[in-house]
């Protein structure tokens, strides 16, 4: 069931996601959770280490100005984050103002009640700062690991994402479907802090999985590893055709996008840093690493990798929000075994250089483009 437009729920949706006009794009970090070997030396920290340095980063993220931390979930080697809804939970016990999530959680193999129930508390261990972003999984051994079938993929993942949704909205919720037992007049508890919890569709680059979060008038996460900004336009109007087409006010529908963050002092110096994390990290965790003269193509201007000097990172940031009207970026800043101090230097310069020039200049362009989506809208 979608939510209509003009009802107080929907007109209210940039503001109960924490979006305020005219402030500017946020800005957010995330980690997958990956748990790799540093690629310069092969060495590999502890598990509990690891963990404890997705707390850290959110602290050292939350000192430097982001708006957003998150953490995914992934259940095969290399990762670290199976159960990232308890490591949230401690990020919301360390924290203090900075909005955290999940990038994403897998419904598709969890059972939203469960799932529901995990992010109520988050929220309100965070005092109301908790949102999730549901996705269906782009490493699919967890399928197999957890009981299900890999070929009802996007079965599984429509049918637990509607319910997941219909929790969020009704206390009492009545429910029969294919994957999970009925659901009578049943209460889920506790209800979060934020209620209605902020819940996000995740998608990826193609736009078939936009437009089914534009029909539900539900929020999207859009992730990108490369290519061009100009390519991904074609997915956020796709969105936001889809939204108007169905009754929704695209104005009030975010976006936010994800993808690689690294800044050095000259671009090369970045091409440097970044490509061994990148490339070995790929190999490990998805079978097939990152061609060294397509990843060099990661400083073109017109790439969508935020990656090169802090002035050349600023200028791609601001052309993207031009290109997408977005609400928040979030930057993937310790991919591939990069050791904890040289993410903290990431957080700490990017917090320093460009998430002030962002902000200064998406500030006085927030409310144009707001205007212009309520205008496609109309």
């Amino acid at each position: 069931m979608t939510e209509p437009t003009g009802t107080p729920e929907s007109t209210k949706m940039m503001d109960r996601f924490g979006f305020t006009p005219g402030q500017g794009l946020q800005f957010g970090m995330y980690s997958l959770g990956d748990h790799l070997p540093n690629p310069a030396d092969g060495t590999r920290i502890g598990a509990g280490e690891r963990i404890r340095e997705f707390v850290g980063y959110a602290q050292a993220a939350e000192d430097a100005g982001f708006d957003f931390f998150s953490l995914g979930e992934s259940h095969q080697e290399y990762f670290a984050s199976q159960a990232h809804a308890v490591i949230l939970g401690a990020v919301a016990q360390a924290t203090r103002s900075i909005r955290i999530g999940s990038t994403s959680t897998i419904v598709s193999t969890s059972d939203p009640v469960r799932v529901f129930e995990n992010f109520a508390t988050i929220d309100h261990i965070s005092d109301g700062r908790a949102e999730l972003v549901a996705g269906r999984a782009s490493r699919v051994g967890l399928f197999e690991l957890l009981g299900y079938d890999l070929r009802d993929y996007e079965e599984l993942y429509e049918e637990k994402f509607d319910l997941l949704r219909q929790i969020n909205r009704e206390r009492e919720v009545t429910w029969s479907g294919r994957f999970r037992a009925p659901l009578n007049q049943a209460e889920v508890l506790p209800r979060p802090a934020q209620d209605p919890l902020p819940i996000w569709r995740a998608v990826g680059g193609a736009p078939a999985s936009a437009v089914k979060a534009g029909r539900a008038g539900v929020p999207m996460v859009m992730a990108h590893l490369g290519g061009t900004t100009s390519v991904f336009k074609s997915t956020v109007d796709s969105y936001r055709q889809a939204a108007r087409h169905q009754g929704f006010d695209p104005a009030d529908l975010p976006i936010a996008t994800a993808g690689f963050l690294h800044v050095a002092e000259t671009s090369q110096e970045a091409l440097r840093g970044l490509y061994p994390h990148i490339d070995e990290g790929m190999k490990r965790t998805n079978g097939q690493g990152m061609p060294k003269q397509l990843f060099a193509q990661s400083v073109d201007p017109a790439s969508i990798v935020n990656l090169g000097s802090p002035q050349q990172v600023i200028e791609k940031i601001l052309h993207q929000h031009e290109v997408f009207g977005h609400q928040r970026f979030l930057g993937q800043i310790d991919f591939g075994g990069m050791p904890y101090d040289r993410v903290l230097a990431q957080i700490e310069k990017i917090g320093a250089e460009i998430i002030p020039a962002v902000k200064k200049y998406t500030a006085t362009e927030a409310t144009s483009a707001d205007d212009d989506c309520a205008q496609e809208a109309n």
